[in-house]
């Protein structure tokens, strides 16, 4: 299985790899996903119009997409065991439900390990019981209900920017000074329905498909980004970067450690996300790795880092099926459409 899994990574990388230019737009955009192109121009050194051109290719290619990520809720990773021959059929059913956020194929004590974001702990224990453990195929479910957001995959870069470049993208603009304090219910509808799908989505066509003026979709775009109700994430297929190899650590620490390690984890590159979570385990992180040797060796070096943690378990992720509402394909491209979070189970 090992041997299949070096195998398929490397032959999506070297269909798909990112050339110079695209890892330099996308870092661009980690850092400012709505980013004018006529802005970012004069710092990557091409004219915007070659990067709206690569942009366009780069996302349907489903190598890389942007998000509106609007924070709230509950949310909760959970463990899924499956009968044999039966886990694709779970994973298709699964992919369709709006609550799933993304979805992984794993190693280890689970056969799949879902992020799952509801409105309540009490919504998300219904999903979890009455929608995925009522799915036939389903052997058991487990759940870790996060307490607390220690690191956000968002703030992982690509690094193809100097530390001088990127200070010179541009960040997002504040409200003007005439824009209201708050955000009308009906703005805001707009911008969740159409920012989760198309974080880029222009100002413009967010206000003709809802029926709104230019002027208030971009004062409540303005206003829930400077509020912290709104924030702009942009994703790289993982198969096409020079982190193939993807693992989650399941980690038993000291309480007071768990704060302790938001420094330790903006320092490790390979660190995507870290939750303090409610269970067996009280943190898990998620890194992305060149070489799956490293597997072992990242447990190592985190267990040094911190003397009181605990690697209780560990998995591989050989796929990823879903990811923030979009369907995976098996070379880690998002190609297969997406599952609106208001949008009903099929």
């Amino acid at each position: 299985m090992k041997l299949q899994l070096s195998v398929d990574i490397l032959l999506s990388v070297s269909e798909n790899m990112l050339d110079p230019l695209d890892e330099r737009l996308i870092h661009a955009l980690q850092i400012e996903g709505r980013a004018p192109w006529s802005e970012l121009a004069p710092m990557i050194g091409v004219d915007a119009v070659t990067l709206a051109r690569r942009w366009d290719s780069l996302r349907e290619r489903g190598l890389a997409w942007v998000t509106g990520i609007f924070p709230g809720g509950a949310s909760a990773l959970v463990d899924i065991t499956c009968k044999p021959q039966q886990t694709g059929e779970v994973a298709r059913q699964l992919a369709q439900i709006p609550e799933v956020l993304t979805l992984d194929h794993t190693s280890g004590g689970r056969d799949l390990l879902a992020t799952v974001l509801a409105d309540t702990p009490l919504s998300i224990w219904d999903t979890v019981t009455n929608r995925i453990g009522g799915l036939e195929g389903v052997r058991n479910t487990q759940t870790h209900l996060v307490t607390e957001v220690v690191m956000e995959a968002s703030d992982w870069r690509l690094r193809a920017l100097t530390p001088q470049e990127a200070a010179r993208v541009p960040r997002p603009r504040p409200p003007r000074a005439r824009a209201p304090r708050t955000v009308h219910p009906d703005v805001e509808a707009a911008l969740r329905h159409c920012l989760v799908e198309d974080g880029r989505r222009p100002v413009s066509r967010i206000a003709a498909e809802h029926g709104l003026s230019e002027q208030r979709v971009a004062d409540g775009l303005a206003r829930m980004r400077a509020d912290g109700l709104l924030r702009i994430r942009t994703d790289v297929a993982r198969t096409v970067t020079g982190w193939p190899v993807y693992a989650w650590y399941f980690m038993q620490t000291a309480a007071k450690h768990v704060q302790q390690m938001k420094g330790l984890m903006a320092k490790i590159p390979e660190a995507r996300t870290a939750l303090a979570v409610a269970s067996q385990y009280n943190l898990v992180v998620a890194v992305w790795l060149k070489e799956m040797s490293d597997v072992m060796r990242f447990e190592a070096a985190m267990e040094a880092a911190v003397p009181s943690a605990r690697i209780v378990d560990r998995s591989v992720v050989f796929r990823m099926s879903k990811h923030l509402g979009r369907l995976i394909d098996e070379r880690g491209a998002a190609t297969l459409g997406f599952v609106h979070p208001s949008s009903e189970s099929s």
